[in-house]
């Protein structure tokens, strides 16, 4: 089941070529730091843009909880009236995260350094997901947490009446337990210090600057050392949300597999920690270009444009590169099975603990669409047999796993026969435009009931 309702079984099959504009939601990692950071300022913040799937709607949810105003306007656009650093208030509910890792690990995180109790539930994908990775460096500042075995959620997370700063090294990259961190830090009085040994997506230490928190980024022998100085007053901003490279990929990737198709992605955020998947299909001699390129509130932004790319090969994804498009993996191993020869993907651990143990899951379904899959710890190997050459013909789990059902979905656009996920409803967490979007460029992605 989705966490949000009855399965909702779909199936994807060749059709015709896309053609079109494919506009993809907002970016949901900005989306859901700009609802949480608003809160945590004094004053009005304005957001146009926000992606409204359920993982940033709960979000929003849950900074009504701790006393912030988050209000929808009729025009799309969205107001935070904020309670500043340290103001939050004790809920009066249990917060509810539905299906969002992040949304709990940021949440988690803004509230670890405030002496209040908050408890945290979510769907059952959620609930099964580790957040020892997280509440290990919060009790550095004093917080305390109760969980269930294993460190799973429900959980209720008591913050450090007189927190401390951290100085914390990441044992692995991640930018959810690096963001909670920063956010945790944020009302811990002298300098908060997180240490990461690989880059991750830095839009958290990008609009902590923005907001008016003061964040120094240097490069040292250790990796990358952000310096955050505790107890700033937040200043509220208007922010334009750009469109979701992580939502892009599915659209993009479905027009280099579909015969025929040019598709342009307008919009699309090209910050260098989070456009990895684009740089790794070129590489694999995708016909994918970037037009339009330029800057908007501090992030690289284009229009991308995808066609049809018959003559891909694999290739060895640089370890280094996996932090920028760690939720690109799933979708990256579908272009890989179309692609002729071997494409290793290594230094992926974290597919293991997301919404699901996401490399079992697309190697499970992709062999059982008829491709060979290799997998280990954090690596897994694809053997591509080339465009035209790949059966298909089966229905995969998704998982509660959003990504693994766009994924299949953009699959079944290119296989010799239909693929099924069993429960489609998991992508409106992320990307509830979906099923319109890609009927709009003409692809054939039905719900089997109908």
């Amino acid at each position: 089941m989705s966490g949000h309702g009855q399965p909702i079984p779909m199936t994807s099959r060749k059709g015709p070529a896309l053609r079109g504009e494919a506009h993809v939601p907002g970016d949901k990692s900005i989306s859901h730091r700009s609802l949480i950071l608003g809160a945590l300022s004094v004053g009005e913040t304005r957001v146009t843009g926000l992606l409204e799937g359920q993982d940033v709607l709960d979000t929003g949810a849950a900074m009504r909880a701790f006393g912030a105003e988050v209000t929808r306007h009729g025009d799309g656009a969205w107001s935070v009236h904020g309670v500043g650093v340290g103001g939050f208030g004790e809920p009066a509910q249990v917060i509810d995260c539905g299906n969002s890792g992040t949304g709990v690990r940021l949440i988690m995180g803004a509230m670890a350094t405030t002496p209040i109790a908050a408890t945290f539930t979510g769907d059952a994908s959620l609930n099964g997901r580790p957040m020892g990775r997280v509440t290990d460096p919060l009790a550095l500042f004093g917080a305390r947490a109760y969980g269930r075995a294993g460190g799973r959620l429900p959980m209720t997370l008591v913050g450090a009446a007189d927190p401390v700063p951290v100085r914390y090294a990441l044992p692995v990259p991640s930018a959810q337990v690096k963001s909670a961190v920063l956010l945790a830090g944020l009302n811990a009085p002298g300098e908060t210090v997180v240490i990461e040994p690989e880059a991750t997506r830095d839009h958290t230490e990008r609009m902590l600057a923005g907001f008016g928190a003061e964040v120094a980024v240097e490069t040292g022998p250790e990796g990358r050392i952000i310096t955050l100085k505790g107890q700033p007053e937040l200043r509220p901003q208007t922010i334009a949300v750009p469109r979701d490279p992580s939502s892009a990929a599915f659209p993009v990737c479905a027009a280099l597999l579909a015969e025929g198709s040019d598709v342009l992605v307008p919009n699309i955020g090209l910050n260098p920690t989070r456009a990895g998947l684009f740089t790794t299909l070129r590489e694999m001699g995708a016909d994918l270009t970037y037009e339009n390129e330029r800057e908007e509130g501090g992030e690289p932004v284009a229009d991308l444009r995808a066609r049809f790319s018959p003559e891909m090969e694999g290739i060895e994804v640089p370890p280094e590169r996996a932090a920028s498009m760690i939720d690109e993996y799933p979708v990256l191993s579908v272009v890989a099975a179309f692609a002729r020869g071997r494409t290793a993907m290594r230094g992926v651990r974290e597919l293991r603990v997301k919404e699901s143990d996401r490399i079992d899951a697309m190697a499970k379904g992709l062999r059982a669409a008829g491709i060979e899959v290799e997998e280990g710890p954090d690596w897994w190997i694809v053997h591509g047999r080339g465009h035209g050459d790949v059966p298909g013909g089966v229905t995969v789990e998704s998982r509660l796993d959003h990504r693994i059902a766009m994924s299949f979905l953009v699959m079944g656009l290119a296989t010799e026969k239909p693929m099924g996920v069993d429960d489609g409803g998991p992508i409106a967490t992320s990307f509830p435009a979906f099923e319109g979007l890609m009927a709009g460029l003409g692809a054939q992605i039905v719900r089997a009931n109908r």
